[in-house]
């Protein structure tokens, strides 16, 4: 069944009406017709069960009918990463929601190979995904930020696990099952890894739990995947 995120709080027989791009897709790509159902979630209220109402040149109006699923607590798990390239930084965004991330904060290196980012776009792309992976919310894709500003600007309450490429770190696996469980953020470099100067800032937080992925130098997209996987073993909602 189609599921759409919305902005409107969902309460029974509440009516909304869409706008242009999602009674688009409703009306001339999934070609849904009035008494049609679909589920709806706002990251608040739950996931409810709606139908289409109208289907008018303005736009599609739903009804909101009965809540299917109550909104539970997703694990607290930030995805901090630098900027590669547009498609492998799509990806990490697209795969970020699947995993269960809360939010992507997009960070600048010194080794960074791109210098911007189309947040727009891959907010649209972290909706899409939550739409179709059944999570009740979306992850928030932030501008990014120089790394020491980032780093600056901490909350050290939340533990960060460095994916760090230097070889001599701990497997991931392993560095995790020594600390609690909680607020986490992962972070992942740029392509070219971090500069020895980050790595010794990154190594000296303590807050930072340094990691190694493995023998093998991953990509950046690559990279994202396996260490949000690592970490949902073994501290986040893959254990129940």
């Amino acid at each position: 069944m189609i599921r759409l995120n919305v902005a409107e709080p969902l309460a029974t027989d509440a009516q909304i009406a869409l706008g242009p791009e999602q009674s688009h897709y409703l009306s001339s790509v999934m070609r849904r017709q009035p008494g049609d159902a679909l589920l709806l979630f706002n990251g608040a209220d739950g996931e409810w069960l709606g139908i289409v109402l109208d289907v008018r040149k303005k736009g599609v109006v739903l009804q909101v009918k009965e809540k299917v699923r109550d909104q539970i607590a997703a694990p607290d798990l930030e995805l901090v990463v630098a900027l590669v390239k547009r498609a492998r930084l799509e990806t990490i965004v697209e795969k970020a929601a699947e995993l269960g991330a809360a939010r992507v904060r997009l960070v600048i290196t010194e080794r960074t190979n791109a210098d911007h980012a189309k947040v727009a776009r891959l907010q649209a792309i972290a909706v899409e995904a939550a739409e179709q992976t059944g999570r009740l919310d979306v992850p928030q894709v932030l501008e990014p930020v120089k790394l020491p500003r980032l780093v600056q600007g901490w909350d050290a309450g939340r533990r960060l696990l460095f994916c760090d490429e230097g070889g001599d770190a701990a497997p991931a696996l392993q560095a995790l099952s020594e600390q609690p469980a909680g607020s986490w953020a992962v972070l992942i470099g740029p392509e070219g890894g971090f500069s020895p100067v980050e790595r010794e800032v990154l190594r000296a937080l303590p807050y930072a739990t340094a990691a190694s992925l493995g023998p093998r130098i991953l990509r950046a997209d690559t990279a994202a995947i396996a260490a949000l996987t690592l970490w949902q073993a073994a501290l986040g909602d893959w254990r129940t």
